[in-house]
C-alpha cells in the first residue's frame, strides 16, 4: 500500500468493515467478502477467526487485494502474520477496536483452552 493510501486511511479507521476483493486460486475471477480490519499507526491489518475460509486461502495464495471503505478504493498486498506473538498482538487490536464482541472471544478462548475447539484465527497485513 503507497504512502499516500495510507494517509487516506487514517480518516476511515474508525470504519467497521471493508470489502475485500480477492482473486480466485485457480480461476483468477474476483470475489468480495465484508470483513472487519484494523488500521493503526499507519499500519493496516486484517483478522480471521477461521484460516480456512476461502478468502484466506485465496489471498496466500495470490496476495494481491482490492479494499474499499466507505466508497474508497485502495490496492494492496496482504501478507499472513506467521509469528504467533505478533499475530496475538494484532488480534488484540481487533479485540480492543470490536470491544462490543468482547463475550464472544472470551468465549472462544476459553473453549480453545478447555479443547472444545482447536484455534483457527488468523491475521495479516496490508502493505
Amino acid at each position: 500500500m503507497e504512502s499516500g493510501d495510507a494517509a487516506s486511511l487514517q480518516p476511515l479507521s474508525g470504519r467497521h468493515t471493508l470489502k475485500l476483493t480477492h482473486y480466485g486460486r485457480k480461476s483468477g475471477k474476483p470475489y468480495e467478502v465484508t470483513i472487519w480490519f484494523v488500521f493503526e499507526k499507519g499500519r493496516m491489518y486484517l483478522a480471521t477467526a477461521n484460516v480456512n475460509r476461502q478468502w484466506v486461502k485465496n489471498v496466500i495464495k495470490n496476495p494481491h487485494v482490492r479494499l474499499s471503505i466507505a466508497g474508497k478504493d485502495f490496492d494492496g498486498q496482504v501478507q499472513f502474520i506467521n509469528d504467533r506473538a505478533e499475530r496475538g498482538q494484532v488480534l488484540n487490536k481487533f479485540s480492543r477496536k470490536y470491544w462490543i464482541y468482547m463475550p464472544v472471544f472470551l468465549i472462544g478462548r476459553l473453549a480453545q483452552k478447555l479443547g472444545l475447539i482447536s484455534n483457527t484465527m488468523g491475521a495479516f497485513e496490508v502493505k
